[in-house]
C-alpha cells in the first residue's frame, strides 16, 4: 500500500497552489539545537527541524510538515518542487524490498548537549528571524560544506540498519573507478567490493581478439587514420529490435486520463531521439551473453557472488545461440524501456525547473500543456517504471536501479547546494555529472549483466558498470562542450543553457584555471550583469580550455573502451566500441 499512498499524496499535493510571497527563514534556538522554518506568510510552505533525540546524545535532522515548495515566476509559474517527484518513485521501488523507514532515516550529527524531553522543548525556544531575499539560499555555510560533493542524506548508521551480512552494499561508481587523468591528479581508487575484478583478464585467456589493443585516438576525427566504419553500426544492429519500441512503451504508459496520457507519450512518439540508452542496454545484453558465468571467488563476501537472475534457458546458461527470444532477453529489453522512462521523466522535470522552451527540437512538454501536467506526467512515468522494475523479479536489480533514482535526486541537490569553492572543483563537477547522467547508464549496464545470469562482483558485471560510468561521463562532457560550440537549432535545446542556470562545466572550469579573474564569477554563478559575457570572452580567448575539455572526454571514452575490451570479442561488443567513438565525435 505504501507506493499507492505515496503517489496519491503526491497527486494531492499539487491540487492547491500557494500564494506567491517572499519566503522568510525563521531560526528557533533551543540550547545547541535549532529549528529552521521557511514560511511564506500566511501559508507555511515547509519546515526543516533539527532536534535533539531524547534517547541519545546526538542530533538528527528530520523533515516536519513537508509540503512541496513552490515559487512562482513571472513567466511560467514554475514549481521548484518537481524534482521531489523522483523521491516518490524511489519510495515505490524501495517498498518492494527493505523497510523505507530505515532506508530514509535521517542523518546524525554530534552534540554535547544532554537533550531535554520533547514536551519541554517549546517552553525553552528563543526565536531569531531573518529575511531571505532570493529564491535559493542556504541556512548556513557549514551546512553547505557538509553537503559537499556527495549529497547523501542517509547516515552510515541508518544505512547499516537496512543491511544484513548478505545484502548488497553499493558504492558510488566514482569511488570504484578513476575520474581524472593522472596528469590532473587522478588515480584509480583502492580495490573494494564492487571493483575487485576491474583489471581481470580471466575472460580473455586463450580467446583471440583482433581489437585487444584498440585506441580511439587511432581513428579519424580523434587523431588517427583508421576508419570507425570497420566496426558494426550500433544503431543498425538493434534497429529491428527497437522498431516496436515506441509502440510497446506507449502501451506501457497508457492511462485513462487523455491529457496525462498524451503528455507522457510525447517523447515516445514524435521526439524520441536516438534512444541511445535502450541501444546501449540491448547491445550490452548481447555482449554479456557471449560471456560464460564465473565461479564464486573464495573468501569474497557472499553478496558479491549474489544478484544473478535464475536463468531459465536450455542448458541453464545464456549463450549467443539461445539468448534472443528467451525470458532473459525479454527482461533485458524491458530494462531498456524502464531506463528510457526514467530518463524521459527526468527531462520533463528538468525542463520545468529550468524553464526551458524546447527539447529535442520541439516544444517542451510544459509549454505544450502546463507545468502541472508536465510534472504529473514525469511522476507517472517514474511510477510506471517502478512497477515494471519490480516485475523483473530480481531484488538486486531493483536495489541497483532504485539507487540510480536516488542519484538523480542527489545530483539535483548537489547542483543547487554546491558551495562557491565546490563550483570551482573539477572533481565536484564530475561527481555531479555522475549523479545526473552517468549513474543511470552504469547501473543499467550492471543490471543487464545480473539479468543475464552474472553475479554482482563478477568480471562481467564490473566491466559493464565501469563502461557505463566512463561512457556516461564522456557523454556529459561532450554535451557541455557542444553547449558552447553548437547552435541551438542543432542541439535541439537552448545553447549556453548551463551558464544561464549559473552552472560551470568543464570548458569554463579549465578557462578559470587559466584566467583567475573568472573564479569569482564562477563562485557567484554568473549573477552579475556582464559575468556571462566576460566568461565567454575568456573561454574563446583561451588556447587550452576547450582542448582540455575534449581531452577529458577522450580520457573517459578510452576508459570505457578499455572496460569493454575485458569482455570476449563479439559483434555486439565491437558495436559498443563504435558507439563510444560516436559519443565523443558527435555534433549534437
Amino acid at each position: 500500500r505504501l507506493p499507492i499512498i505515496a503517489v496519491v499524496f503526491l497527486l494531492f499535493s499539487f491540487v492547491v497552489e500557494p500564494n506567491s510571497h517572499i519566503p522568510t527563514l525563521n531560526i528557533h534556538q533551543f540550547g545547541n539545537c535549532k529549528i529552521a522554518r521557511i514560511t511564506n506568510s500566511p501559508e507555511l510552505i515547509t519546515s526543516y527541524v533539527n532536534h535533539c533525540s531524547p534517547h541519545r546524545h546526538n542530533c538528527t535532522i528530520t523533515h516536519s510538515n513537508l509540503y512541496f515548495l513552490r515559487a512562482h515566476s513571472q513567466r511560467n509559474n514554475m514549481m521548484t518542487a518537481s524534482k521531489y517527484a523522483t523521491a516518490t518513485a524511489i519510495i515505490a521501488v524501495m517498498a518492494t524490498m527493505a523497510p523505507t523507514s530505515q532506508a530514509f532515516a535521517p542523518r546524525q550529527c554530534s552534540s554535547r548537549v544532554t537533550p531535554a524531553h520533547s514536551q519541554n522543548m517549546s517552553s525553552r525556544m528563543n526565536y531569531v528571524s531573518k529575511e531571505i531575499t532570493g529564491t535559493t539560499s542556504s541556512i548556513n555555510e557549514s551546512a553547505k560544506k557538509e553537503l559537499g560533493p556527495q549529497p547523501v542524506v542517509v547516515s552510515k548508521e541508518s544505512e547499516a540498519l537496512s543491511h544484513s551480512k548478505t545484502t548488497m552494499k553499493l558504492t558510488p561508481s566514482f569511488d570504484l573507478f578513476q575520474m581524472l587523468p593522472e596528469a590532473e591528479g587522478g588515480q584509480a581508487p583502492n580495490t573494494i567490493p564492487g571493483n575487485a575484478l576491474r583489471d581481470s583478464d580471466i575472460l580473455k585467456v586463450g580467446v583471440p581478439d583482433t581489437l585487444w589493443d584498440m585506441k580511439l585516438s587511432d581513428y579519424k576525427g580523434l587523431g588517427g587514420d583508421k576508419k570507425i566504419e570497420t566496426l558494426p553500426d550500433p544503431f543498425k544492429m538493434v534497429e529491428k529490435e527497437l522498431q516496436p519500441f515506441s509502440d510497446s512503451i506507449k502501451e506501457l504508459v497508457s492511462t485513462d486520463q487523455p491529457v496525462l496520457s498524451m503528455a507522457a507519450k510525447h517523447f515516445f512518439e514524435k521526439r524520441h531521439g536516438k534512444r541511445t540508452r535502450p541501444v546501449i542496454i540491448s547491445l550490452m545484453s548481447k555482449a554479456v551473453a557471449a560471456c560464460e558465468p564465473e565461479q564464486p571467488v573464495v573468501g569474497r563476501g557472499r553478496w558479491e557472488d549474489s544478484g544473478a537472475s535464475v536463468v531459465d534457458v536450455e542448458g541453464g546458461v545464456v549463450t549467443t545461440s539461445n539468448h534472443e527470444g528467451s525470458d532473459v532477453w525479454r527482461k533485458q529489453g524491458q530494462l531498456g524501456q524502464i531506463v528510457e522512462m526514467i530518463h524521459v521523466a527526468s527531462l520533463i522535470h528538468d525542463d520545468v525547473l529550468d524553464e526551458a522552451d524546447t527539447r529535442r527540437g520541439g516544444e517542451a512538454v510544459h509549454k505544450l500543456y502546463s507545468n502541472k501536467v508536465a510534472v504529473l506526467a514525469g511522476d507517472y512515468l517514474l511510477a510506471r517504471a517502478s512497477v515494471l522494475l519490480a516485475r523483473l523479479e530480481n531484488t538486486a536489480v531493483v536495489q541497483i536501479m532504485a539507487t540510480a533514482l536516488e542519484s538523480l535526486v542527489a545530483g539535483e541537490i548537489m547542483q543547487l547546494k554546491s558551495s562557491p569553492e565546490e563550483l570551482l572543483q573539477m572533481e565536484s563537477y564530475l561527481r555531479k555529472s555522475y549523479y545526473k547522467t552517468a549513474s543511470l547508464i552504469c547501473y543499467a549496464c550492471r543490471s543487464t549483466a545480473l539479468l543475464g545470469g552474472h553475479a554482482y562482483g563478477s568480471t562481467v558485471a564490473t566491466a559493464c558498470e565501469e563502461f557505463g560510468f566512463h561512457l556516461g561521463l564522456a557523454f556529459q562532457i561532450q554535451d557541455d562542450i557542444l553547449d558552447f560550440t553548437a547552435a541551438a537549432d542543432v542541439l535541439g535545446k537552448p545553447a549556453l543553457a548551463d551558464m544561464s542556470l549559473g552552472l560551470s562545466t568543464a570548458p569554463i572550469l579549465y578557462a578559470a584555471q587559466e584566467f583567475p579573474h573568472l573564479q569569482p564569477l564562477v563562485k557567484r554563478r554568473f549573477k552579475k550583469q556582464g559575468d556571462k559575457q566576460t566568461a565567454l570572452e575568456a573561454l574563446y580567448k583561451s588556447k587550452t580550455a576547450m582542448d582540455k575539455a575534449k581531452n577529458l572526454a577522450k580520457f573517459h571514452a578510452q576508459k570505457a573502451a578499455d572496460a569493454l575490451l575485458r569482455l570476449p570479442q563479439s559483434e555486439a561488443r565491437d558495436a559498443l566500441l563504435r558507439l563510444t567513438y560516436v559519443v565523443i565525435t558527435r555534433k549534437k
